[in-house]
């Protein structure tokens, strides 16, 4: 069933969120602090049984130059130098196995999968935080400084400075994406890096936060309302924080062309919070909305659309068949 407003409700809501006065200079300060240290991009060959494709272990600097770890897919053979795709995982998982996400190197990117940082992966947060409600949403919410997306936004910042650096890449030719958290860290990233060429945010979660912690009645949003329900003089506090965080001021930032997508039965991230991002966006952009889909949204058909949008502002590399 629906789980949050109508197809004609979406399109009329607009979200109430309004940016602090000192969000660009935070973030310009923080992303000035990450990058006086050296990108320190380290790249080890990865052997698989793939023939079409080569495979790397990557570690860059991420925020306060912490070792953050990616895998790197690309088409076999010199075929640079190449777009690139920077793609960031879902909530609480990991970049996965070396084999798995295979689709965009294929398609002929250089593809850049990063490992949240003190998620489920390889790569752990130096950074410790205060009392949490458990999981990762709350962690260091105390202060601006502290919470834990200040340092996740930042690497994801990193990440595209780390792909950029790759002699294999065109710098001007690099998208970001994901789903559910990963699209809103990718949110972020075209936020904080507003000449990347484009973003595609797939039901992206952190978006619209005091919205979603109203509404949102599954994790990861219910981890924000049950540390408010247990903090209850700290509702301004915490919300005066998120609202450095929160991916309707990136969207009003970033200038990427976008493609936004949204199942309305989706339970985790509330439809209207995706909308929410989608209103504010200050680039060109096209949202799917997808009546009976859940967190999934349009899914594969999501991932069509999109490497057929991408195609013609990335020109990828067109791939030779592979010999016996």
């Amino acid at each position: 069933m629906l789980t949050d407003l109508g197809r004609d409700a979406l399109w009329a809501y607009r979200s109430e969120y309004e940016a602090p006065p000192d969000f660009d200079a935070f973030w310009a300060s923080t992303l000035t602090e990450a990058r006086a240290h050296d990108i320190d991009v380290r790249v080890t060959p990865v052997e698989t049984p793939l023939r079409t494709l080569d495979v790397f272990d990557v570690t860059f600097a991420g925020f306060g130059g912490h070792p953050i770890r990616a895998w790197l897919r690309r088409p076999r053979g010199d075929v640079g130098p190449l777009p690139a795709i920077v793609q960031f995982h879902g909530y609480g998982g990991s970049r996965g196995s070396a084999l798995q996400e295979l689709h965009w190197a294929s398609a002929g990117y250089a593809h850049l999968q990063v490992d949240v940082r003190g998620q489920g992966g390889v790569t752990p947060d130096p950074a410790g935080s205060g009392p949490a409600y458990p999981g990762h949403l709350t962690r260091g919410i105390e202060s601006r400084e502290t919470y834990v997306y200040r340092r996740i936004f930042t690497d994801a910042a990193r990440a595209v400075d780390a792909v950029r650096a790759l002699p294999e890449v065109d710098p001007a030719r690099v998208a970001v994406l994901g789903n559910s958290q990963g699209g809103g860290i990718a949110l972020a990233a075209a936020g904080l890096v507003p000449d990347v060429a484009a973003l595609h945010a797939q039901a992206p979660f952190l978006c619209d936060f005091r919205r979603a912690s109203l509404i949102g009645g599954e994790r990861p949003y219910v981890e924000l309302s049950r540390y408010l329900a247990e903090h209850r003089d700290a509702v301004d506090r915490v919300f005066a924080v998120l609202a450095y965080f929160d991916g309707v001021g990136f969207a009003a930032r970033a200038e990427a062309p976008a493609w936004f997508s949204a199942g309305l039965m989706d339970g985790i991230v509330p439809p209207s919070t995706v909308f929410g991002a989608y209103h504010a966006y200050r680039g060109p952009k096209e949202i799917g909305v997808w009546d009976y889909n859940g967190h999934e949204a349009g899914g594969a058909d999501d991932l069509r659309a999109v490497l057929d949008a991408f195609g013609p502002l990335l020109e990828p590399a067109t791939m030779e068949p592979a010999t016996q």
